[in-house]
Parts: C-alpha cells; structure tokens; sequence
C-alpha cells in the first residue's frame, strides 16, 4: 500500500532521535518525548485550500519541524506516519 497525501497535506516518518544525553546519560523509552524531527515522505500537491493558492515548500527528503501534538499518526505496513498540513511545518533543517 502506499499513501499518497492531498492538498497541502504532508506525509512525514520520524527521525530517530539520540537515545543518550548529551552528557551520556541513557534515557529509557518511557521518557522519549515525541519526536519534532521529520523527514518529509511525500508532500501534496498544493492547490486552492480555501480560497487561497497554497504552494508546497517542503518536498521528499526534507528535514522539518513540526508543532509537538500536530498531525495524524497513521500506521501502514508496521511503519508509523505522520500526515500535516504544511502550515504545520514551523520550519526546515538543513
């Protein structure tokens, strides 16, 4: 299967995030945090979304930030997914 995002929708995986402090200290998995990180999968095509011309900005590969409780999870293939707006995106790292 395969999902393909609409609109100014933005499909995103998460990046792993280091599992040890910066002064090297192990974090157990119960005190992760969501991650913030994302690497874009695919990215919609844009469009008219309410009466406004939307253009994507983000496109694969990207590495962006989003807002810490925005989007929907969706799991597919036993791999977990993100799906946003792309104004849900605050910003892109390089």
């Amino acid at each position: 299967m395969k999902l393909i995002p609409l609109a100014d929708r933005v499909l995103l995986k998460a990046v792993e995030t280091e599992e040890k402090t910066a002064s090297g200290i192990i974090l157990s998995t119960a005190t992760k945090e969501k991650p913030e990180v994302f690497e874009v999968v695919s990215a919609g095509p844009g469009g008219i979304i309410d009466g406004n011309e939307v253009k994507m900005v983000v496109k694969t590969g990207d590495r962006v930030v989003t807002s810490k409780y925005s989007g929907t999870e969706v799991k597919l293939d036993g791999v977990e997914y993100t799906i946003v707006r792309q104004s849900d995106i605050l910003a892109i790292v390089e």
